[in-house]
């Protein structure tokens, strides 16, 4: 059985709310699952203990079993410090969309002008 720790989505629309489970992977993402471990509240603030609840001594049995965990379950375990950070490459997703870029280059031609008469 392909075991996975992730994320099953709780709580009203607009209103998010997640557990962390143990769930087989070909399960649908809200349905059944094994076990709880923890839980997700992304509404609260980055800062609040309350925001990612863990329960560390079955989520590293679960590892030991060969449960592979999500990407976010995994940055929140690298956060705990239970896995080792792992380095994300995407290059392009800090470059700014094509019409910022036109925008900026605009921004820098009127600047060059501006420039160049008060020069004279």
């Amino acid at each position: 059985m392909a075991m996975k720790i992730r994320l099953a989505r709780g709580g009203s629309k607009k209103r998010p709310f997640y557990r962390v489970v143990a769930a087989d992977s070909r399960k649908p993402r809200d349905g059944r699952f094994i076990e709880k471990l923890g839980s997700y509240n992304p509404l609260l603030a980055k800062d609040s203990e309350e925001r990612v609840k863990l329960d560390m001594e079955r989520i590293q049995y679960w590892l030991d079993q060969g449960a592979q965990p999500t990407d976010r379950v995994a940055r929140f375990l690298e956060a705990a410090g239970v896995k080792p950070k792992t380095e994300r490459a995407n290059p392009k997703k800090g470059t700014p969309g094509k019409a910022a870029q036109e925008r900026a280059e605009a921004k820098a031609a009127k600047a060059a002008e501006a420039t160049e008469e008060t020069a004279e």
